[in-house]
């Protein structure tokens, strides 16, 4: 069984606005100091009722991963000029300086608790679904430029995992310095 979408087909329609109102509900409660963040408390807050939450998201970490992913892509797009190395340079300028940044690095475990949470296949594929969305914009990029050797989830392990691994570790990469070496790195995989 397929989950539901979370809005993406029919953006002005009840979907949309379910969502809209449950993930509004999610950021409101992370900014609240002692908030409880369960789903029955987004329900509550948000007026949509719990089993649709539950079924469109199955737990509170796949709620809060796609308030990330959806923050994430409002605030870093993905250039797409057919241009890879300066689409490269681009974002991976933006995003060692946004991981540098108070409280970007929230997102990262959100992810890994989002999956490990995940207890049912139906669950893995709705973490995917929140997730796949900002693969298929690598994946346009990267068709933009020509590149068929490599695909979004290479790129992602190429660029994207470096960069929050060495955070993690308290050693954020520094935009001057390692832009250019994780884009050659990503240079020499597309191009063989």
């Amino acid at each position: 069984m397929m989950p539901e979408r979370t809005g993406s087909e029919r953006p002005g329609g009840r979907t949309a606005r379910t969502r809209d109102a449950v993930l509004g509900a999610v950021r409101q409660l992370l900014n609240e100091p002692g908030a409880e963040l369960t789903i029955p408390a987004v329900a509550a807050r948000s007026g949509v009722h719990a089993t649709t939450i539950y079924r469109r998201w199955h737990t509170i970490e796949s709620l809060v991963l796609d308030v990330a992913v959806e923050d994430i892509n409002l605030a870093s797009p993905v250039p797409v000029t057919g241009d890879l190395k300066a689409d490269l340079s681009t974002y991976v300028r933006h995003l060692l300086a946004a991981i540098r940044r108070q409280g970007h690095l929230a997102f990262f475990p959100v992810l890994l608790s989002a999956a490990r949470q995940a207890a049912t296949d139906e669950e893995a594929e709705a973490v995917t679904n929140i997730v796949g969305p900002r693969l298929a914009q690598f994946q346009v990029m990267l068709d933009a430029a020509g590149v068929t050797r490599v695909d979004a989830m290479r790129l992602v392990e190429i660029i994207i995992a470096p960069a929050y691994f060495w955070a993690q570790l308290g050693a954020p990469l520094d935009p001057s310095r390692d832009t250019g070496r994780l884009v050659e790195t990503a240079l020499l995989a597309c191009r063989g």
